[in-house]
């Protein structure tokens, strides 16, 4: 199946199976999934500031030489791509930067960790909420300097490198991850490497979210896999992302929820 229509029939089936807080059985489940659509609601004035550097990107015309370590984009195939393109095509949108910050307000924050800073938004979404210290990483350097161009967060180190390299450095030097944002690479061996690479790191009360878990075949298949492993008390799919529990004191399940 070719990759440009693929996600039209994935999106077809989360639309067919996707629940509400109307069918939620679980009390756990239906506390998270309501707390998250008031936290839409309650946040409609909150983090405008972050906004405008969104609108100023998406108006940026400046080209940037972006160095792909892993799937790539399926709109923007140069490797010479305008700002504003890749913040269109490559950044999520609001509802969901804010969906990140919310369940890593859930954890204690104190080791957050992102997976392609792309623009920086989503970086400065989750520094809001980061207790500790927020560690983004990214592959490409273009990238890597465009995210830093505005204000830098006291509590965020930005990472330069391929990923697959500069995580285990960071790894071995923290004890912990509490809330880690997967968002590079886009294929099955890199999706499933980081999530290997950090399960050590992982405890009761971290939550890990993966973007575009139905962007491809391979993005399925790591979302299947991941979701299955022992580890893994809780999966809920929101079609353009996944996330994951790992309390054991947690009903175990799968949910795809409407959002």
């Amino acid at each position: 199946m070719k990759k440009s229509i693929y996600p039209f029939f994935s999106y077809l089936r989360y639309w067919f199976l996707q629940e509400d807080h109307y069918s939620l059985q679980s009390p756990f489940i239906y506390r998270i999934y309501t707390d998250l659509i008031s936290n839409f609601l309650e946040k409609k004035a909150a983090d405008l500031d972050l906004e405008e550097i969104r609108k100023f990107l998406l108006r940026d015309k400046e080209i940037l030489k972006i160095s792909d370590h892993g799937a790539g984009s399926k709109k923007l195939e140069s490797q010479f791509r305008k700002t504003a393109k890749v913040t269109k095509y490559s950044t999520t949108g609001r509802k969901f930067s804010q969906l990140y910050q919310y369940f890593c307000s859930l954890t204690p924050a104190e080791k957050v960790l992102e997976l392609g800073t792309c623009v920086g938004i989503n970086t400065r979404y989750l520094s809001r909420v980061t207790a500790g210290t927020l560690y983004t990483f990214e592959g490409s350097e273009a990238l890597y300097q465009k995210a830093q161009a505005f204000s830098i967060e006291e509590n965020t180190q930005y990472i330069l490198g391929d990923i697959r390299n500069s995580l285990p450095i960071i790894l071995s030097k923290i004890e912990k991850v509490d809330f880690i944002l997967i968002d590079a690479t886009h294929n099955y061996t890199g999706t499933t490497t980081y999530f290997n690479q950090i399960l050590p790191f992982l405890h009761q009360s971290s939550i890990v979210a993966i973007a575009d878990i139905h962007w491809s075949k391979e993005m399925d298949l790591a979302w299947n896999e991941i979701k299955k492993h022992p580890k893994v008390r809780l999966s809920l799919d929101f079609y353009e992302c996944g996330v994951l529990f790992f309390d054991e004191k947690i009903t175990s399940g799968e949910y795809i929820l409407k959002i």
